[in-house]
């Protein structure tokens, strides 16, 4: 498992500078309008409610785009990720737009011993997250011991059907497996998800999918509390090159009867009081 979380540092470490200068990122439109959103956190506002004060920790926050709009939103937030690149992007970001924010650099399942059990109002996950961690009850337990009683967890996150799903093929199949496995899956490739020119070093990668049911379950089984599923026909990113269009707000979803795919989903849940 370690030796996982050391390629896949290394994949982040690589790729973050060439993120932080792709157009997707809107890096120059966070510095030049401070009321600016990412469109993660946008697609989410009418469940994500009033932050205003919460404390708030965005865990594995990539180059901080999503942890800054929260931060805009009123939140007291923190980031937390493994690749040092990665928040070194983050932090020249914040500092760039004067925006007070902590960064720590940690694997999400150290984020206990890095800020503290019962900490947090607020424990806040991107797009593309869960995939890289090799076991769903471990992070579960993370969330719960991070929240302060009555403190919630807000998740967005690629659905595991659209995991499962080849990205290559003309039509998509299913062709990973949909629950959580032990190996995990290696993908090589010297590309990356935004557009760039630039050929990437680090063409390793190690992921894990789990299924809707096994996270639902081992929130479950840290005593938190479901209160909302939200699933969403759409992603913020071309999952599916060959079948996939453009939608208003930059999701993308099948051109072609969309409510066949299950493409993403947010989850929310909370810490008994």
């Amino acid at each position: 498992m370690t030796g996982s979380f050391d390629v896949n540092r290394a994949h982040w470490d690589n790729r973050a500078p060439v993120h932080a200068r792709s157009a997707s990122y809107e890096i120059e439109k966070f510095r030049a309008d401070p009321a600016h959103l990412s469109q993660v956190v946008r697609f989410d506002l009418p469940r994500l409610g009033d932050i205003a004060g919460l404390r708030t920790v965005h865990l594995q926050c990539h180059i901080g785009t999503d942890t800054l709009s929260l931060h805009r939103l009123g939140a007291d937030v923190s980031g937390l990720d493994l690749s040092p690149a990665s928040l070194a992007e983050a932090r020249k970001l914040a500092e760039s737009t004067g925006a007070d924010i902590d960064y720590r650099e940690a694997n999400v399942y150290d984020a206990v011993d890095v800020f503290g059990e019962n900490t947090f109002d607020l424990v806040y996950t991107g797009v593309g997250a869960l995939c890289w961690l090799p076991r769903i009850d471990q992070w579960a337990e993370v969330v719960a011991r991070l929240l302060r009683p009555g403190g919630r967890l807000f998740l967005r996150e690629g659905h595991p059907m659209l995991w499962s799903l080849d990205d290559e093929a003309e039509r998509a199949w299913p062709k990973y497996d949909y629950f959580e496995h032990a190996e995990p899956l290696v993908f090589s490739g010297s590309d990356t998800y935004v557009e760039t020119d630039e050929p990437m070093a680090a063409t390793t990668s190690h992921s894990w999918n789990h299924s809707l049911g096994e996270i639902v379950t081992a929130l479950l089984g840290q005593g938190l509390v479901l209160t909302g599923l939200t699933e969403h026909d759409s992603v913020p990113w071309c999952a599916l090159p060959h079948e996939m269009e453009q939608v208003d707000g930059g999701e993308w979803r099948l051109r072609e009867n969309p409510g066949r795919v299950a493409a993403s989903y947010t989850l929310q849940a909370r810490q008994p009081a």
